[in-house]
């Protein structure tokens, strides 16, 4: 944990002082800020429909274990296979398994952040499978050998001219080709890695426990070209995911687009009930949900923590947060960064260490503010801060710290009774690391000002 906190620390410093850094985020996250607020416009009473969506996630939560065994039950029923994992080796283990017994040797992923949560891409590469991300900012991300800067903008982080130079390395083209250029070529260059693909992966943005089947959101139209033409396709989502009937997604969608991009609704809405019927065209032939912990279970049995799994991956409150703003996303070294990421990483498989990151918050409550299904995240990074100092090696030293500190600051006489020379040798020596090498050094005054009130020297 220490070391992994000093590189955040490190880290945090140096990108919060990049300047080109900071001007880009800070002209993508603007963008995306006007489109929301515009797109907030659609609704009639948007904190009604928040709270109506905020209510059926709590619902979800009480019924969770109910509602995983009805979407299992109902998607068996439409012809599908489903797997339960426990941990990113048991998801694994079922993706080796197809890839053995299908020789797959091409497959194509749509943008899905638990596939990055388990680093799907580098178990495929290991075995010698061929991997492309189809959405246009996670194929720049990895094409870059990165990954995802933002949890519904990957590439948030890059500029037209940082991307157009890094098309002119990979593929040649013209420096300083224009965005639709870039586009055509990667639409031409993927649509190619469509037809060969033997296998898709997607993620699931909601499961539908009445029907048993997978929602998926998105804008380009490349996750329908990959649940449509491999043969085989594997979903993978967390157990957070399922929702209870059809029609609730007919409030989620829309709150989800309006909170992610400022758009009535995303350009593509999909709803998969199972692998090819005969009277079809296009779909796989296998449909494979596999419905991965990864440490979720924690959180839902953690009851003041578990309103943590209503989020719906909006990425809302990474644009609001100051913090984000500042340090950008690579900072958090873990898949989901920003606020939601802060308060969950340390209950997730293999990031159990990250719960200094409850820490990088000013508290203002912008992300609770903003949240479409009102999660109370500064609330639960409180709760995490209060669970970690209790846990902590250091808490009797603090204790005496701040024990101290109230005696004296409750006290001006017990105050006083320090030299303001002893005070200021002390901030040199002492408080000069914990005050910070970019505030201006605090100088205590001669005499105090009660001191200087009594004289009436003023």
């Amino acid at each position: 944990m220490e070391n992994k906190a000093k590189i955040f620390q490190a880290k945090s410093e140096k990108v919060a002082f990049d300047r080109d850094h900071r001007r880009i985020l800070t002209y993508n996250i603007g963008q995306y800020d006007k489109a929301v607020t515009k797109g907030k416009h659609f609704f009639y009473d948007l904190n009604n429909a928040r709270e109506q969506a905020s209510k059926i996630k709590d619902y979800c939560l009480q019924e969770f274990e109910q509602l995983l065994v009805r979407f299992e039950r109902n998607a068996r029923g439409n012809g599908c296979e489903v797997e339960w994992a426990s941990g990113a080796d048991d998801v694994l283990k079922i993706i080796g398994k197809i890839i053995a017994s299908e020789d797959v040797r091409t497959v194509v992923k749509m943008k899905s952040m638990v596939s990055e949560e388990l680093e799907i891409n580098c178990f495929l590469e290991k075995n010698s499978v061929e991997a492309f991300e189809t959405d246009l900012g996670e194929f720049i991300v990895q094409l870059a050998g990165e990954k995802p800067y933002h949890i519904l903008t990957p590439a948030m982080h890059k500029s037209k001219e940082s991307v157009a130079e890094l098309f002119n390395q990979k593929f040649g083209l013209e420096p300083g080709s224009k965005p639709e250029v870039i586009t055509g070529f990667v639409r031409s260059f993927l649509r190619e890695k469509f037809m060969s693909a033997q296998m898709g992966i997607t993620g699931a943005n909601f499961l539908i426990a009445e029907t048993g089947s997978v929602g998926l959101t998105e804008n380009e139209g490349n996750g329908m070209l990959t649940f449509s033409w491999p043969k085989t396709l594997i979903v993978i989502a967390g157990i957070e995911k399922v929702i209870p009937e059809l029609v609730d997604l007919d409030l989620f969608w829309p709150l989800l687009a309006v909170h992610g991009t400022g758009q009535h609704v995303t350009a593509y809405n999909s709803i998969l009930s199972g692998p090819r019927k005969e009277t079809e065209g296009d779909g796989p032939d296998r449909m494979v949900i596999i419905l991965f912990d990864g440490g979720r279970t924690r959180l839902f049995q953690d009851l003041e923590m578990h309103p943590a799994l209503k989020c719906i991956r909006c990425g809302a409150c990474l644009n609001a947060c100051p913090i984000y703003k500042n340090i950008g996303g690579y900072t958090y070294q873990t898949t989901y960064t920003g606020p939601i990421g802060s308060v969950i990483s340390m209950y997730m498989d293999g990031t159990a260490d990250m719960g200094f990151l409850n820490f990088a918050s000013s508290l203002c409550g912008k992300c609770t503010d903003v949240c479409p299904v009102k999660i109370p995240l500064h609330k639960l990074l409180l709760i995490n801060r209060h669970k970690i100092v209790e846990s902590s090696d250091s808490l009797g030293v603090e204790r005496f710290f701040f024990r101290n500190y109230k005696k004296y600051m409750l006290k001006r006489r017990r105050l006083e009774r320090i030299n303001p020379k002893w005070k200021n040798k002390a901030m040199t020596t002492i408080g000069a690391k914990v005050w910070g090498p970019r505030r201006d050094p605090l100088v205590f005054a001669k005499e105090s000002f009660h001191k200087t009130w009594k004289k009436k020297e003023f």
